[in-house]
């Protein structure tokens, strides 16, 4: 099944630091930990835009203004798209099935993250979610 998404990054105001959900999970009697960046499925006849901000209110309990977008990539469940966005009202906190499915082995926690800490080890985050934040920070944006 087709399952495109649609995706923001999110920095604070000085751009110094980003704002990513940090997931524990337990798969195959394995702990994995890693960082995503906010956002979800695109449900059916929902806009690309509209889905990213429904998806960042879901997770983040934010509203948000998209600020360009950045571009996509696909995967084998579908394509991934990326905005870069600013929060324009409400403190980020954890909400919809994020806040509703957490508990020890499923873990989610909005967090925010220094850039100069992204390529660090300790921070998983895929290589592509890297370009796409560099991207959002030289503002370089694409015609969607």
């Amino acid at each position: 099944m087709k399952r495109d998404t649609a995706r923001a990054i999110i920095l604070t105001e000085d751009e110094k630091e980003i704002y990513l959900l940090y997931r524990k999970k337990k798969e195959n009697s394995k702990i994995i930990t890693y960082y995503a960046i906010p956002g979800g499925m695109i449900e059916e006849n929902e806009t690309v835009e509209d889905a990213v901000k429904r998806e960042i209110k879901e997770e983040f309990s934010v509203e948000i203004e998209l600020l360009g977008y950045l571009g996509s990539n696909k995967t084998k469940q579908g394509i991934d798209y990326h905005y870069h966005a600013k929060i324009v009202s409400g403190i980020p906190k954890l909400g919809g099935e994020e806040k509703e499915n957490n508990r020890e082995d499923n873990y989610y926690e909005i967090r925010k993250i220094p850039l100069q800490e992204l390529n660090k080890e300790e921070i998983n985050i895929l290589p592509v979610n890297i370009e796409y934040i560099e991207k959002a920070i030289k503002k370089d944006y694409k015609k969607f």
